[in-house]
């Protein structure tokens, strides 16, 4: 629903349409196949009949992520600089907290993209969880890396600017928040109707096993 959502972040994820079966995501996973990057620019444009303006988008990976290997972060990132008309070549490469942080910016100067590569850091959500800017608890998959994905993606949606947080707390104490019925119907995305196991061994462990409970629970494998 990009008429509802001003933002949004991807963390260890795969491109919009990268995969429609289990098979198919596993293999996107690890970096094989997939459509090509025209294609998955293609895809996201069809997803909806909305044409802007578009969220703004905060890529996470970890450059040693062997679950969801680094080539997903970039094709996630080709599909938003194509709808967000930007170059391949960032605006800015800085340093934040150790880390290396790319931004590009729109024709007015907004930065709309930016990306968080996560040195030596596996599979999972990036957490700083000590210090005075300390969030969250470390456990699997919530890595304490020193640094915040949380609190830097809040940022870079503008939430932890003073006005914008007086603004929000003035309309919670009003009742002035209101439902939203999108006004926009998505376009169905295909979802294999036999998924198959996606593993003939014993029983899973560690991450696999957290990502079959989950397809078991939507009922997207037996």
């Amino acid at each position: 629903y990009p008429e509802l959502f001003a933002g949004g972040a991807i963390i260890a994820g795969l491109a919009y349409g990268s995969a429609s079966t289990i098979s198919e995501a596993f293999d996107r996973m690890r970096g094989h196949g997939g459509p090509s990057q025209a294609d998955l620019q293609r895809l996201l444009r069809a997803a909806s009949p909305h044409r802007g303006p578009w969220p703004r988008i905060s890529v996470w990976q970890g450059s040693a992520d062997t679950t969801v290997v680094p080539a997903n972060a970039d094709a996630v990132l080709a599909q938003w600089q194509s709808v967000h008309d930007l170059g391949e070549k960032p605006t800015r490469i800085e340093k934040v907290d150790g880390q290396t942080r790319k931004v590009w910016s729109d024709s007015n100067g907004r930065e709309v993209v930016e990306t968080f590569t996560i040195a030596g850091m596996g599979h999972g959500t990036p957490l700083q969880t000590g210090g005075g800017d300390g969030l969250g608890d470390a456990g699997p998959f919530m890595l304490d890396v020193g640094i915040s994905s949380t609190r830097h993606i809040a940022r870079f949606w503008e939430l932890t600017k003073p006005d914008v947080r007086r603004k929000a707390k003035a309309e919670v104490a009003s009742g002035a928040l209101q439902s939203f019925a999108p006004t926009e119907n998505p376009r169905a995305v295909r979802i294999d109707p036999t998924p198959e196991r996606a593993s003939a061994r014993g029983p899973a462990s560690g991450i696999s096993k957290v990502m079959e409970n989950a397809l078991r629970a939507a009922g997207l494998m037996r």
